[in-house]
């Protein structure tokens, strides 16, 4: 059953994110993140965006992990991709966090896609939002070159890494929250810096990069 999410003002949201967040916010990132929570708790009631065992720590759990991820992004990315939507976590908030940042929402599920298309008007964030499952071979609608790309919800297949890799700009970066576990990689990714996620031993958030095997083709000319 969708649980109920708590009700904050803006100045208790925005308080709450201050506390959360690595680096500072401005007043227009801390509105449009508090017009997408308040459309979420609205969709909340009738289509389980967030599972009753995380409601209660909404801010933390959610938009805090999510704003984790801000050191980790390439100043200069421009045009960004997060697989598995759902809520907006971390899509829609580093969208808000990041003016600069053009970000694609893939969302498979048709009713979860609905709340972001509506979630990101509301916010007045200029998201592409498309309703469909990242696989191979990568679906229409994905830019031809990626400075970022998040996953927060899903695992990724490696073969499906490598593709997204293969569309990386140089500098570009794959985000991953994960567990303990690690993701298994293909040859053009390599493992670059990780966070760990606060109020977890295991979470944390994993930067993947291009590897060597991307720079040239198969007979070894650039």
């Amino acid at each position: 059953m969708p649980a109920p999410l708590p009700s904050f003002t803006l100045e208790q949201f925005g308080r709450a994110l201050a506390g959360l967040s690595p680096e500072p916010l401005s007043p227009a990132t801390i509105l449009a993140l508090h017009r997408h929570y308040e459309e979420l708790a609205r969709w909340n009631r009738k289509v389980s965006l967030i599972g009753p065992g995380t409601a209660a720590e909404v801010i933390s759990r959610h938009y805090g992990e999510a704003l984790a991820a801000l050191p980790l992004i390439p100043p200069e990315a421009r045009k960004a991709v997060d697989i598995g939507s759902g809520a907006g976590f971390p899509g829609i908030v580093l969208a808000a966090a990041r003016p600069d940042l053009h970000v694609t929402l893939c969302e498979a599920r048709e009713r979860k896609w609905a709340f972001l298309a509506t979630a990101a008007r509301r916010a007045s964030l200029p998201c592409r939002c498309l309703n469909v499952r990242v696989g191979l071979p990568l679906p229409t609608g994905l830019p031809e070159e990626i400075d970022l790309v998040t996953a927060r919800a899903v695992r990724l297949p490696s073969e499906v890494l490598g593709a997204l890799a293969d569309r990386l700009t140089p500098g570009g970066r794959i985000l991953l929250w994960v567990g303990e576990e690690a993701p298994e990689l293909p040859p053009n990714l390599l493992p670059g810096r990780a966070l760990a996620l606060a109020g977890s031993d295991r979470r944390r958030i994993i930067g993947l990069e291009r590897g060597l095997e991307r720079a040239t083709r198969p007979n070894g000319v650039p």
